[in-house]
């Protein structure tokens, strides 16, 4: 069981903040992601889950202007901070985080229970081995899709939880991954896709926002 003062033991962490129309959230984020690092290999499992990234803005903002159904199901694969599930039930979505990195898990609750969240489940899921019970009507995630090796997994779990007439929202950095996973989803889903750009004082940052429902969703 998730406990906030073991969380704090453990973990040296930063507060950011987010303003999301009229609501505003405090995150917990790694200090420094130094103790997450393969000591011989830097790159191996690098702890994407530790930062809070622009598509995860994105999405959040996406999701706090969609109406919030009473009897809809919300599913965030790789939620890592937990930051587009908790703006997402603060808007009042039921919304299950899901991740498989412990350490991700462990900032997910802690972030939780500093936004006094409600509406949210938080859950481990292994994308090899899937174990969460259930369909959903949405299923959301951002920068999920940068790896083509993952491709694969994230349709078979579409497959599994995502209702036939559902849709899967996402919300990922311009990048070549994310135009191939886009092509590759396109032979299921039906697909519209919008540009997004986040700015800053000094630069822009293009993203991406994809929208998938079924074709025809086999049984």
């Amino acid at each position: 069981m998730f406990s906030i003062d073991r969380f704090h033991a453990e973990y040296e962490t930063t507060i950011e903040e987010l303003l999301i129309h009229d609501k505003r959230f405090r995150f917990h984020v790694p200090a420094s992601i130094d103790r997450f690092l393969d000591a011989d290999d830097a790159l191996k499992d690098f702890p994407l889950w530790a930062k809070m990234w622009e598509a995860s803005v994105i999405l959040s903002n996406f999701l706090s202007k969609m109406p919030a159904l009473p009897d809809e199901k919300m599913l965030e694969l790789g939620a890592g901070l937990g930051v587009v599930g908790i703006v997402a039930a603060a808007f009042g979505h039921k919304v299950t985080m899901t991740e498989y990195n412990t350490d991700a898990l462990n900032f997910a609750h802690a972030n939780a229970e500093l936004n006094n969240s409600e509406n949210i489940t938080i859950a481990a899921l292994d994308w090899n081995n899937p174990a969460v019970d259930g369909e959903f009507d949405v299923i959301i995630g951002s920068e999920i899709t940068f790896n083509k090796n993952n491709f694969n997994n994230i349709y078979k779990l579409l497959r599994r939880y995502l209702k036939s007439d559902g849709r899967a929202i996402l919300a990922e950095g311009m990048r070549a991954s994310g135009l191939e996973f886009y092509k590759t989803m396109s032979a299921h889903f039906d697909i519209k896709a919008r540009k997004t750009i986040m700015r800053s004082a000094d630069q822009e940052i293009p993203n991406v926002l994809m929208q998938m429902n079924w074709k025809n969703k086999e049984h």
